[in-house]
């Protein structure tokens, strides 16, 4: 973040000051909205959640080192007091745009956003300085704490935008106004808030694109028709990527090395070399193409982009995080949120993982899916079955039981084995596991079973 003094950032949010001794105070260092991740020197911007309230750790963000707090309240500290946070946190945001001018790359879909945004981030890092989302700050108030951590330094700014209902991403493209714009694809994630299908979701999408510049650049998976299907809304130009032989960036010669790690030849107008992931699942490779084609118009050359994708690591937790216990049993925590989208596609990779290993699936509900929601639920169950896996724990009343039906009622010989919550799950995984076993674990974020997996991984 660049300096700025707190009467500066007063003015450009419409701030009052509260207890503030020295108005010239410069805050020199980014904001955090969680008052244990402040950094001296910072401002930390206090909210009210469903849990907590971020006014009552006002005085504590101070005493870490915050320099004042944007609040929307007067809170006995140092504070700039506005009616809205959220509002000026994205004003602050878009002020500091305006004077240090990045590459904005805005990047949305249904499904692969945090994998896709950190494949790019670590191929665009060895060109140039680059700052992209932490995990998956998204939304009104994660997309300006991302921006608020660049600086004058900064050459390419990889913003995820996540759209849980129309509107959201004309909102945050009119915090970060991109010249490069990637759509992943459309599936089911929030449809129950956007409408009643794809169409729906596509239109809420396709925000994003129309946002771009003529002279940028719009990424459409050209695997995806409702995607495809958004060039007629911007004036920008199109770069498609995908599987597909029609595609400008596309994967060629695709396998499957050891350890269900996807391999493939990159294709790209400049030319083509080989790219081997250290990553699970073949669906990959479509998260990579989506990297590579952002690559490819921000102008680096094929090998480039190869190599980083290469090297690149996964960096968000739980997304089909893999740990190895002592006792051979492997966990996989994909537990960060679920779609039928990636319920498939860790479903498929932890297969392809286990090879002729156990496997054991703890899943919970599917959030969102509005009036299918049960009949996708039990299209998993039917998917678990015919995959082979040996063990479904089918976690929580309603719709997971929809999924413990369907893979019972195949004609698979699959343990089916349903309960109440996530502790049920854990105490009944832990006594099911054997050594050797695969284990994967898997739902939406609000059903919490991110702390069965990770409690599984310490064994």
């Amino acid at each position: 973040m660049i300096p700025m003094t707190l009467e500066r950032i007063a003015r450009v949010v419409g701030a009052r000051l509260h207890d503030v001794p020295d108005p010239r105070a410069q805050v020199t260092a980014p904001a955090a909205a969680d008052s244990r991740e402040v950094v001296p020197g910072g401002l930390f911007v206090a909210t009210a959640g469903a849990r907590a309230d971020g006014h009552d750790h006002a005085a504590g963000a101070v005493a870490g080192g915050a320099v004042a707090v944007l609040a929307s309240r007067p809170v006995g500290v140092p504070a700039l007091v506005v009616e809205d946070v959220r509002l000026a946190i994205g004003l602050l945001a878009g002020h500091l745009l305006e004077h240090i001018g990045p590459t904005v790359i805005g990047l949305t879909g249904s499904v692969g956003k945090t994998t896709t945004k950190d494949l790019l981030a670590q191929v665009l890092e060895r060109h140039a300085a680059t700052v992209a989302t932490d995990r998956s700050f998204n939304n009104e108030l994660g997309l300006p704490l991302t921006v608020l951590r660049a600086d004058a330094a900064t050459r390419y700014l990889v913003l995820e935008m996540g759209a849980g209902r129309k509107g959201d991403l004309t909102y945050l493209t009119g915090i970060a106004p991109p010249r490069v714009g990637l759509v992943l694809n459309v599936g089911t994630a929030h449809v129950e808030r956007m409408g009643t299908g794809p169409a729906d979701v596509a239109e809420a999408k396709g925000e994003l694109v129309e946002a771009l510049p003529a002279d940028g650049f719009a990424l459409l998976n050209a695997d995806d028709p409702y995607v495809m299907g958004m060039a007629d809304r911007t004036g920008a130009r199109i770069l498609s990527f995908g599987r597909s032989a029609r595609a400008q960036v596309r994967a060629e010669a695709v396998r499957t090395t050891g350890r269900a790690r996807p391999a493939f030849e990159l294709v790209t107008p400049s030319g083509r070399a080989p790219v081997e992931l250290d990553l699970i699942g073949e669906h990959q490779v479509g998260n990579a193409l989506a990297a590579a084609a952002v690559a490819t118009a921000l102008g680096l050359d094929v090998t480039e982009i190869a190599d980083g994708l290469t090297a690149a690591r996964r960096r968000s937790a739980g997304r089909l995080e893999i740990v190895e216990r002592p006792d051979g049993v492997t966990v996989v925590d994909d537990a960060y949120n679920a779609s039928p989208e990636s319920m498939r596609a860790g479903l498929r990779a932890v297969k392809a993982l286990a090879g002729t290993r156990r496997t054991v699936a703890v899943l919970g509900a599917m959030g969102q899916q509005a009036e299918a929601s049960r009949a996708r639920h039990a299209e998993i169950g039917r998917l678990v079955a015919d995959l082979g896996f040996d063990v479904l724990i089918a976690v929580g009343a309603g719709d997971p039981l929809a999924t413990a039906e369907a893979a019972r009622s195949s004609d698979r010989d699959v343990a089916v084995h349903t309960v109440q919550d996530v502790a049920d799950a854990l105490a009944l995984a832990t006594a099911l596991l054997e050594p050797g076993d695969v284990v994967f674990v898997k739902a939406s974020s609000e059903i919490g079973l991110g702390a069965c997996a990770r409690a599984l991984a310490r064994g």
